[in-house]
């Protein structure tokens, strides 16, 4: 794994923001010229490619500084809460035991599918600890619970909010904006003139927020919204993208007077059909065709829905002549762990 652009472009970040490797690169993009024809060009930036050992997509960039920061604060276990299915509770258990630490996990209810059941076991297996407070509110109020639980030798538990959407999580994404700054100046493809992507809690589109204006792309971040659970308005995303512009100048890096502004990003909430975890009609159609046309693999609770408000949008002359830019943030293993 190369240095992380962040660490290039900031020197000092290199001793105070720790960062582990866990991909070979950046992920590839490609046009999506086979999906239904709208107003803009549709390409494609797959993070689903990104990450080894079978992982893919958002999580695996916020855990390369998440993982490092709990080390750095001298915590044993990382404590997070999802839903019963949550990709993101297994990938941080699976990583974290990788590396030396445990996994604490807060699971509440949602609509449990085939999909859900093989997860939990999957869950199971991890060696994570399990505590199923079904709720958000229950999650609250055992919290503290949890967190004395899980203390070791003294130390704490490293909390994650849902998603990994914290400030250190959400340097994944500032870093996949620069990334992606560089290829649009390799001419690996256009600058798009809008990103989208599918929110569930946040973290992906702060960090896009923040990381295309430090990147110096006029892109417009478009955040589908597929999580009726969390507050995902543009007001709390861009406090979550100044709070992560706070911490780098905490730890060294020179933004000048750069800071997000809630008139940088779109947040659409028509797409979310009956609930976080439902899927949709439109959903299943925008999996499909994304499948059999561009053999391009979405799942129905995120990617699909932000798919299908890509396509409806674009047919609708939102996007204007474009580009635009769909990120995939599919990437759950594979593998029966």
């Amino acid at each position: 794994m190369n240095t992380p652009l962040l660490h290039q472009r900031f020197p000092r970040l290199r001793e105070t923001l720790p960062h582990i490797g866990l991909s070979s690169g950046p992920t590839p993009v490609r046009p999506l010229d086979a999906l239904p024809a709208g107003h803009a060009p549709v390409w494609l930036k797959d993070d689903s490619a990104f990450g080894d050992g079978g992982w893919g997509g958002n999580k695996v960039r916020k855990l390369e500084w998440i993982l490092p920061e709990a080390h750095r604060r001298g915590s044993r276990t990382i404590l997070t809460v999802g839903g019963l299915g949550t990709n993101w509770g297994l990938a941080v258990a699976l990583y974290a035991r990788d590396h030396g630490l445990g996994t604490a996990l807060a699971l509440v209810d949602q609509p449990v599918d085939e999909h859900v059941r093989a997860q939990l076991s999957r869950l199971e297996n991890s060696g994570a600890a399990l505590h199923f407070t079904h709720s958000k509110t229950r999650t609250v109020l055992t919290a503290p619970i949890l967190l004395a639980r899980h203390t070791s030798g003294g130390h704490p538990p490293y909390y994650l909010p849902p998603g990994g959407s914290s400030p250190i999580g959400v340097l994944g994404y500032v870093e996949a904006a620069l990334e992606l700054a560089g290829q649009v100046h390799r001419g690996e493809l256009p600058e798009p003139t809008h990103l989208v992507t599918a929110v569930g809690s946040g973290g992906t589109i702060a960090g896009l927020q923040l990381g295309l204006r430090m990147a110096g792309l006029t892109t417009r971040a478009v955040g589908i919204v597929v999580n009726d659970t969390l507050r995902l308005d543009p007001a709390t995303i861009t406090r979550l993208a100044r709070r992560t512009a706070r911490l780098l100048r905490q730890r060294g890096a020179d933004l000048s007077d750069l800071e997000p502004r809630r008139e940088d990003i779109d947040i659409v909430t028509d797409w979310l059909g009956s609930g976080y975890g439902h899927p949709t009609p439109e959903g299943e159609r925008a999996q499909t065709l994304s499948a059999d046309r561009e053999h391009l693999h979405l799942e129905p609770v995120y990617t699909a829905k932000a798919m299908a408000a890509l396509l409806a949008m674009n047919e609708q002359g939102v996007f204007g002549d474009g580009p635009v830019l769909y990120l995939n943030t599919n990437g759950p293993r594979q593998p029966s762990e």
